[in-house]
């Protein structure tokens, strides 16, 4: 007989709905109502709202709608205003930088400065999201996790379009928008410079990343597997024993010899997230600027292998 095992039966119970805090919060900008959605349910909680955007919530959507006209109405005019076009190229539809022969001077619309124009409504978008994440957790006095966490990657998305073409001179150095295009860019970046296997930031940010989804997929599954005692429900666990988080901890004692916390793992899955974005950016920051190329780098300080 098949056990309950709480992978695709999400349990969804709904009661009235929870309004938040009240107390010291302003509520003027706060949506009055809140409804359930079942669909929802089934990845998180079903309640929809209250909504709260606030000024610098609406200046991060308004920027950000911005930039994906900007950027989809390029496509559409790349596809010929053809829907059946549109659709079939839309992985290899692009918008891409200023040519190199522009440095930091602003080019003609047409040869680049629609990207450059379409880039500083997304660096508003996003920094104004950034404030909005800072100033919520401020109004419910939360820690600044999120906005930290948030700023690493912020730090790559900086680093890639505003930061190092800066550095380099030229806006040609940006990432395009398009899904193909960049993994071209990508591509390319990593053979004019040599490789960024050999670039030891890389290497670090792909094994922050791989480890941010083992931990996630190690403390996702210890949940579900003790959900059937109550695990879903941390807060009881903290003076229920006998049953889902003691069993949690003896199961990882026994197979790696210690276990995490309820607030270790978190803390080590934070770590591990914002280390990825941030060596990340700190590896490209570097490249070209730097180091030209990683594999002779490597070379020399015993990284990489001699060529023969």
């Amino acid at each position: 007989m098949a056990n309950y095992q709480n992978i695709f039966t999400q349990v969804q119970v709904q009661g009235p709905p929870e309004m938040g805090m009240v107390e010291d919060a302003d509520l003027r900008e706060r949506s009055k109502s809140a409804r359930f959605s079942s669909l929802f349910g089934w990845l998180g909680n079903a309640q929809l709202g209250p909504f709260y955007l606030g000024v610098f919530g609406m200046v991060g959507l308004a920027a950000g709608l911005i930039w994906f006209v900007m950027v989809g109405m390029w496509f559409w005019g790349q596809a010929g205003y053809n829907p059946g076009v549109f659709l079939r190229d839309l992985f290899y539809l692009s918008l891409d930088p200023p040519s190199p022969e522009y440095g930091l001077s602003f080019p003609p619309l047409a040869e680049g400065g629609y990207y450059l124009i379409a880039s500083f409504f997304l660096l508003i978008s996003v920094c104004a999201w950034w404030l909005r994440a800072w100033t919520l957790a401020e109004q419910q006095k939360m820690g600044k996790h999120v906005a930290y966490a948030f700023a690493s990657a912020i730090w790559l998305f900086l680093v890639l379009g505003l930061i190092r073409p800066i550095l380099m001179g030229s806006w040609s150095e940006a990432v395009p928008y398009g899904i193909f295009t960049h993994l071209d860019w990508t591509n390319l970046f990593s053979i004019t410079y040599g490789n960024l296997f050999y670039n030891p930031f890389h290497a670090l940010s792909i094994a922050f990343l791989y480890g941010s989804a083992l931990l996630f997929a190690m403390h996702g599954a210890t949940i579900l597997a003790v959900s059937r005692f109550g695990g879903d429900r941390e807060i009881e666990q903290i003076v229920d024993r006998g049953t889902a988080s003691e069993r949690a901890a003896l199961f990882w004692r026994w197979t790696m010899g210690f276990n995490a916390t309820m607030e270790g793992i978190h803390r080590w899955a934070w770590w591990f997230a914002v280390l990825c974005t941030l060596t990340g950016g700190i590896g490209i920051l570097l490249t070209g600027t730097v180091v030209d190329n990683w594999y002779v780098w490597a070379q020399e300080h015993g990284y990489a292998p001699l060529d023969q």
